[in-house]
């Protein structure tokens, strides 16, 4: 179910959003039941402004650059709490990973150069970005700043995979609390693998990753975007190929997925048929270029992998796509199917009528709400670009949660 109940009887807090794109973390806020309200979102992207706009259509809204941004201003928001996701690119593994020397960082330097110069520091403070960002400098600019400020910190990475939801997103992830007692589940330098548990009195039995290497390991080995290179492409292990460029190993984990009760089936965040679809399924070209290299999942699947900027546009390595066809199986289709001519390939691929996920079923998967919807002007593609920008508002609703309210989480 989407949302909590929320507390009345509490002060509502005012958030500062920053990078607020099309408001995930608006969306993750409003889903933690926590009473409070954005004094300010602020974004440089018009298109992405204009769905937030679409929205939210009381939140007063800041198309302006953060160095725009005077210290005079920043006091005048009174803010109780930051929530921000930074760009991500100087980061990712498919980047230059030019971290702080990319000018694309230069927002961020300026938000860890003005929070010590505040009148009154925020109590909170969540940052989400890419695995990646925990070995950057600019992440231990964070945490010299955080310090600093006399911020009590905990380190994440996580994916919506680790609470059921059936899609591979690997994000580093910060929580932040000014001047207070340390997190029940504090783990001092190193990064959480799991979220903390609500089983027990004191949440200590999460998973803790012993260095920042051994924590990127974890997390990877957890979900299943590991199963792809910096490219997108898989990375097969040893063994001979079975069909469809797929170990027997790489499968086995992909049915080991497929079994897990722990995580949903994909039909739960599907649009229910009564949609137009045709426009969704996948050119003849495409189908045939790059038919092998596809990561197939049928409704009744329990995972998918991470959906990219570039989903629905690049083919390769953006994304999972589906399969309608749920009675064919794939090992009939792919079997041989380098031998086949091509007008058998493509009859053969036809049959399993392949198409995109819908920007709304990605947005379901994403923990978007169902009142969350795009302005009739924004192109399909301009939607799948700002989904692959935005953020799984599950996790991040669960963990304003604990930074807020650790204790009874």
């Amino acid at each position: 179910t989407w949302g909590l109940k929320v507390r009345t009887m509490e002060p509502r807090l005012r958030i500062l959003e920053l990078y607020s794109g099309v408001g995930g973390m608006h969306y993750a806020l409003k889903a933690s039941g926590i009473p409070a309200e954005v004094v300010a979102a602020v974004d440089v992207n018009t298109v992405a402004n204009e769905v937030y706009a679409h929205n939210f259509s009381t939140t007063p809204l800041w198309p302006k650059t953060i160095e725009g941004i005077t210290l005079k201003e920043f006091n005048s928001l009174s803010f109780d709490m930051i929530l921000m996701s930074p760009p991500c690119q100087p980061f990712t593994r498919i980047g230059r990973q030019g971290d702080i020397s990319d000018p694309r960082s230069k927002s961020f330097l300026y938000i860890l150069d003005i929070l010590p110069k505040l009148t009154r520091l925020p109590k909170y403070l969540l940052l989400e970005n890419v695995k990646g960002f925990e070995t950057s400098s600019a992440r231990d600019e964070l945490i010299r700043t955080l310090k600093t400020c006399g911020f009590t910190y905990q380190e994440f990475l996580l994916s919506p995979t680790y609470i059921g939801i059936p899609n591979s997103r690997l994000r580093y992830f910060l929580i932040a609390r000014l001047h207070s007692e340390p997190f029940p589940f504090l783990a001092p330098g190193k990064i959480l693998t799991d979220f903390p548990s609500q089983e027990t009195e004191n949440s200590k039995t999460c998973k803790v990753a012993a260095t920042v290497a051994e924590a990127s390991s974890q997390g990877l080995m957890k979900d299943l975007s590991s199963c792809h290179d910096a490219n997108g492409k898989q990375c097969l292990e040893k063994g001979e190929f079975l069909y469809k460029l797929e170990t027997e190993s790489e499968l086995e984990r992909k049915q080991q997925w497929d079994n897990n009760l722990s995580l949903q089936m994909l039909k739960s965040f599907l649009q229910d048929g009564k949609e137009e679809l045709s426009q969704y399924f996948l050119p003849l070209k495409s189908l045939i270029r790059y038919a092998l290299l596809l990561d197939i999942v049928k409704p009744t699947c329990r995972r998918s992998t991470c959906f990219t900027k570039g989903y629905g546009h690049y083919v390769e390595g953006t994304g999972s796509v589906l399969q309608m066809a749920e009675d064919i199986q794939l090992e009939s289709v792919f079997k041989s199917f380098d031998d086949l001519p091509e007008d058998e390939k493509l009859k053969n691929l036809s049959m399993l009528q392949l198409r995109y996920f819908t920007p709304r079923e990605i947005a379901n998967l994403h923990g978007f709400p169902p009142e969350f919807d795009f302005p009739e002007n924004i192109a399909i593609k301009q939607c799948y670009r700002l989904l692959g920008n935005s953020l799984s508002v599950f996790v991040v609703a669960k963990l304003i949660s604990f930074l807020v309210d650790p204790i009874n989480k």
